[in-house]
């Protein structure tokens, strides 16, 4: 390792004289400063460098994943990116308790000098949500209408460019869309699959049907919910009806990259499917824990302001509590619990499928690894 010629100084390195000084507290204009908006302040830049982090790695991800060949090795430090971004994730949702220590009245000693400044306008943010896949057909904004309008035209062409490109969830689609689904002579998972389906869905039609614990009207209502289930599964098998629903929102993956995650997941302990499966996981965990801080962000803010609306003119805690479950990325991958089949119910991978999936071990191997 090459070493420094130069001595590196501590505070020169990570230039705290411009960090430490760029908390300017606006109530000092105007009086006696707030003793809380330094918290305020300081909190929020931390979200900033954190989402800074975040991108940082979320683009070397996107970079990764944009050509059209992926090895495993590369797959390997995507999910080593991905699980560090949840991490992350982890320590800015910690940090609302930091900021919940702030009682409504201290905030409010300085709430008022920060109109029309607003967490909406956090450029970061919005890079960090249209990166992963929310795009503005996708989101929900208090303003969508105008919201570009109000930006600088610096960041509007920023964003906009942005919107212009794929995002993770596009490329991650794609991806999947490109693997093989195993269709060999000696083995048909989806034919096997839509069996032991149409058995579990008639059980539990049955199981319904049944049930004297049930009124009438709770009877039929559970019978509407599970014909909803059983038209999902019937999707499925059928491109055209999987892209009806895909169009009223009930899907957001592609045919193809939707039956490829359920295969992984279905194998997600045969080594060829397990890192894919790994991939999976982390992009749910990285939705979820986006869900945990937007809930957590709305509890807060009706804590702080009650049913006032925000600085930045939104409805406060309805608008962000509405985001919660609106603004979701990956919500496929949640919902994908619902198509699994258990353990036993699944087919053994057959010699040749294993041999393909690079982990068969030949009699002639075992022999001579016995010996």
């Amino acid at each position: 390792m090459k070493k420094n010629i130069e001595p590196c100084y501590y505070g020169d390195y990570l230039q705290l004289d411009k960090i430490l000084g760029a908390q300017s507290l606006e109530s000092k204009k105007y009086g006696e400063p707030a003793h809380d908006e330094m918290l305020f302040i300081i909190v929020h830049q931390v979200y900033e460098l954190w989402f800074k982090q975040v991108l940082h790695e979320l683009n070397a991800v996107i970079d990764t994943f944009t050509p059209e060949r992926l090895s495993d090795t590369d797959l390997i430090g995507v999910v080593h990116r991905l699980n560090r971004i949840i991490q992350i994730q982890q320590l800015m949702n910690d940090q609302i308790s930091v900021m919940e220590t702030m009682t409504p009245q201290q905030f409010l000693a300085f709430r008022d000098y920060l109109v029309p400044a607003s967490g909406f306008q956090s450029i970061q943010f919005k890079r960090l949500e249209i990166s992963l896949g929310l795009k503005r057909e996708y989101r929900i904004d208090f303003d969508k209408q105008s919201f570009y309008s109000r930006l600088t035209d610096e960041d509007r062409a920023l964003l906009e460019g942005l919107e212009a490109k794929p995002s993770l969830f596009e490329l991650v689609d794609r991806w999947l869309a490109r693997l093989p689904l195993l269709k060999t002579a000696d083995f048909d998972f989806w034919q096997h699959y839509k069996q032991a389906t149409d058995t579990l869905l008639n059980n539990d039609k049955d199981t319904i049907e049944n049930n004297d614990t049930l009124s009438d009207k709770e009877k039929r209502q559970e019978l509407n919910d599970w014909q909803s289930t059983r038209e999902n599964f019937d999707a499925l098998f059928d491109s055209s009806q999987y892209a009806s629903l895909r169009k009223e929102d009930k899907f957001r993956l592609s045919h193809k990259a939707m039956l490829s995650a359920l295969f992984i997941k279905q194998y997600s302990e045969a080594p060829i499917f397990n890192l894919p499966f790994q991939l999976i996981t982390a992009l749910t965990e990285i939705d979820e824990k986006l869900t945990i801080w937007r809930y957590r962000h709305a509890m807060m803010v009706q804590r702080m302001l009650g049913t006032k609306i925000g600085t930045g003119g939104s409805s406060g805690h309805h608008y962000l509590k509405k985001t919660t479950e609106s603004n979701r990325i990956f919500s496929d991958f949640f919902n994908m619990a619902t198509f699994l089949l258990p353990k036993d119910m699944l087919p053994p991978l057959p010699a040749s499928v294993s041999r393909y999936l690079g982990f068969y071990l030949s009699e002639s191997t075992a022999n001579d690894s016995a010996k």
